[in-house]
């Protein structure tokens, strides 16, 4: 399941320099860089996120877990060092290929299905404008609009744990609270 790249990633991060306004990188706060870089990464085609964390203090945005490949570990450092309010990148990222698992194969409507149900299941999403666009061939594609990049974050893993998924792709938009 490797995500591939949306505007999601592009939409956060220009609703997030409008949210800090004309705040400077060392003003953004720690919990949203490390938001952004996880979003970033889930859907970035090319890296796999399973074992993969971020935590980010005072700007620096250590990487940590293990990846199956040199290039995802590479990947995973271009994306994080791209995020608005990163100062540094520490990759403590190690290679550990994985086994090959066979891919779960299960319809569209099936996984659709699935993906609603459990977007049904949490409040959070639920209480969204968050909604299954499509899938086609495994892949997944969110649409809508939330009040939380949180709440988007948290649709895209929910989707992406979705047996069958291949990978998620999101064209939510986060909107300012009123």
């Amino acid at each position: 399941m490797r995500p591939s790249v949306t505007r999601v990633a592009t939409l956060g991060v220009a609703f997030l320099a409008l949210v800090v306004g004309s705040a400077h990188a060392a003003d953004t706060p720690d919990s949203w860089i490390t938001m952004k870089t996880k979003l970033a990464l889930m859907t970035t085609d090319g890296v796999s996120t399973s074992h993969l964390n971020v935590d980010t203090v005072k700007g620096v945005v250590t990487l940590h877990g293990q990846v199956p490949t040199a290039a995802d570990k590479a990947k995973a450092e271009d994306v994080a060092k791209g995020i608005e309010g990163t100062k540094e990148v520490r990759n403590l990222l190690q290679v550990v290929p994985k086994a090959q698992r066979a891919v779960v194969e299960r319809s569209d409507d099936d996984i659709k299905a699935g993906v609603e149900a459990a977007f049904k299941a949490n409040a959070r999403i639920k209480a969204s404008d968050i909604k299954v666009s499509s899938v086609n061939k495994g892949v997944v594609l969110l649409s809508g609009k939330t009040k939380s990049l949180a709440t988007s974050l948290e649709s895209v893993v929910v989707a992406d744990a979705v047996k069958g998924v291949r990978r998620v792709s999101s064209e939510v938009e986060v909107e300012p609270s009123k």
